[in-house]
């Protein structure tokens, strides 16, 4: 079975045992997905509405794009999870075995890579989240509001998943590259998922 498969209290309760997988990537997928999902939950109640019959055809496109990016994000809670297990292999061959190095360094990239993917994947939500924050309808922007507010934990959880392996690596230039793209990406979407949150949050002050 795999973890999209679980019933939410299990997968919570496997995600607090001492199980190396589901962990932080896996949870930080999760929320992008549900905050993906709640953008797609402002589309399905805006569309079809006379009020809002100037951005029907807009709403349908991102409804559908929240949709597929959702399902992404799922995917990767096992996609994550499959990243990971080769790590935990490598750091379990002796050190003075010549090979370890090279091994080690392998599996730290593929284990900084889903996390990444999270993130990127995360961003793409937050930019529609925007759309349907600005353009929804007025019942259902709290829902874009929470969406957004996943989306940016998602963002930075996804960034320490990442940054905790390529800090192992050998290859510095390589973890630069991707530390670099790590906080150009979470500086902008953050700060992105930020502007939605406060601004519908602060029409109820």
């Amino acid at each position: 079975m795999t973890m999209t498969e679980m019933t939410l209290s299990g997968f919570a309760e496997t995600l607090a045992s001492k199980a190396p997988t589901p962990g932080g990537g896996g949870a930080c997928a999760l929320a992008g997905a549900l905050g993906a999902a709640l953008g797609s939950m402002v589309g399905e109640l805006t569309v079809g509405k006379n009020k809002y019959a100037a951005v029907e055809t807009e709403m349908r496109d991102l409804t559908a794009r929240a949709k597929a990016l959702s399902g992404k994000l799922l995917a990767m809670i096992d996609g994550d999870a499959a990243a990971f297990e080769p790590l935990s292999r490598a750091y379990g061959i002796p050190k003075d075995d010549p090979g370890r190095p090279a091994e080690l360094e392998r599996c730290l990239r593929l284990a900084a890579g889903a996390p990444m993917d999270i993130l990127r994947l995360t961003c793409e939500a937050v930019e529609l989240l925007e759309s349907f924050g600005e353009k929804g309808s007025v019942l259902a922007v709290s829902d874009a509001a929470t969406g957004a507010a996943l989306c940016r934990g998602a963002l930075y959880g996804a960034a320490v998943n990442v940054k905790v392996n390529t800090a192992l690596m050998a290859d510095r230039a390589y973890a630069a590259g991707i530390n670099g793209e790590v906080d150009r990406l979470t500086e902008e979407y953050g700060a992105r998922a930020e502007k939605v949150l406060q601004g519908i949050y602060g029409r109820y002050q």
